[in-house]
Order: C-alpha cells, then structure tokens, then sequence
C-alpha cells in the first residue's frame, strides 16, 4: 500500500547451459511498526541475446549459503515440472480437438463466458521499451492483468485481488509502434477463486493492414475476491 517500503532481492538460482533461473523475492516493510513480511515469491527464466545468431552458453553458478544450495537444487525439479506441463497441455489440448468433445454446464444459473471477453488494444511506445527497442515484460504483464481483472469483475461484480499468474510464457518479442491486442476470457470458477486466460497478438504496421498477428505472450491469472468485511465471494458457475 501506499506508504509501506518495498524491498525486491533477485538472484541466480541455476544456469542451464543457455537459460537461467532468476529467483524474486518481494517484501514490504510497515515504516510505522517496522514489520516486514512477504508478499511475494517469482522465479523467471531467462535467455541471454546473442550478439550473432549463435547461443549463448552460460557458466555454471555456484552456491555459497545452504539457501542457495537448495535453491540450486530446487531450480533444476522446477525446471523439470515446467517442462511436463507443456506436454500435459499439449496432450489435453489435442484430446479436446477431437471431434464431438465438447464440455456443457447444465446448471441453471451458469454465466455464459462471452459476458467476461474483454478486449484491449496498446500502442507501444519509447517508454514501454528496453534499450534494444523490445517491450519491457512487465509492461505486457501490467497491461495483461488489467484486461484480466475487468474480466473477472463481471463475474464477482466487485474489485478482483489478483492471486497467481501461472504458464506466462514469451512466445516472440515486441517492438516500439507494435499494436499489441489483449484478448481475456474467464475459463472456469472454482467457489472462491476464477482463473481468466489472456492472449496477447502483436502487429506491425504490415502486419495490422494484412491482419496477420504475431501470438507473443499467454497467460492464466487465477483472481479472487471479498466483500467490505473482507469475506470470501463465491463466484458463479460458468457456461462455455
């Protein structure tokens, strides 16, 4: 909140021969009673930009502390778990495409999910990018998580809190004067919380009069929400 001291710590975990694992820390400090506590805990995985169209091949880390030590190790399971997930989705994705599987919700009072589509288009400018010319990351997650929250506002019809962002993934790059269009749908609700998937096009000036899109980036934000008192909302079913 405004007021409360921020403190972000980073770190290498592990390097993997082109990539790397950058661990986050985010805690915050109460100047009034000096408590400090986390709020949050990310790991992002990196490439490093070639000069040339080679790869980068990275050195080993090596760890000092016995926190590190266990993060070293944990990196390489985490990467390991990443990596299933993209096969397991991969997997459930070609089963859905057959032919006459489709899922339907009979109960009476479902929400139909095009009620929660939103749509947002950004241009982006000097400010947005990093020295290369490229969108900075956190700028298309800021503007990912604000479609995503408009989404899941019309299911809770309150202000949803934000709780994890789950398989966000750069596909391609973007560039100073892409227009990027934000497209969020809530995909299921589960009593207390409701997951909204966002995907992310980019054009170029070519690319936006052929209508070609460039598929860049993809996410699960998984929201919840709370009343005045600060209790729990249940979140309605939904239809598909």
């Amino acid at each position: 909140r405004v007021g409360q001291i921020i403190s972000i710590r980073t770190k290498v975990n592990r390097a993997f021969k082109t990539s790397m694992e950058v661990g986050i820390k985010v805690t915050v400090q109460d100047v009034l009673t000096n408590a400090e506590k986390t709020v949050s805990v990310a790991y992002a995985t990196y490439v490093a930009k070639p000069v040339d169209a080679g790869k980068v091949e990275l050195k080993p880390v090596q760890p000092l502390s016995a926190e590190d030590h266990l993060e070293h190790s944990l990196a390489i399971e985490r990467r390991r778990i990443r990596l299933g997930y993209v096969q397991v989705f991969q997997k459930l994705m070609q089963e859905s495409n057959k032919e006459g599987d489709f899922y339907t919700c009979e109960e009476k009072d479902a929400v139909s999910t095009e009620h929660t589509h939103v749509q947002s288009t950004e241009l982006v400018l000097p400010p947005h990018a990093n020295h290369h010319g490229n969108t900075f990351g956190g700028q298309i997650m800021a503007w990912m998580q604000t479609v995503a929250s408009i989404s899941a506002s019309r299911l809770c019809h309150s202000h949803p809190i934000l709780k994890s962002v789950n398989m966000f993934k750069f596909w391609g790059p973007s560039f100073v004067g892409d227009r990027l269009v934000f497209n969020a749908i809530v995909n299921n609700t589960f009593h207390n919380s409701v997951e909204v998937g966002v995907r992310v096009e980019a054009y170029n000036c070519e690319e936006w009069i052929k209508d070609q899109p460039r598929h860049i980036n993809s996410a699960f934000l998984t929201f919840k929400a709370v009343n005045d008192k600060g209790e729990l909302l249940t979140f309605p079913r939904v239809k598909p």
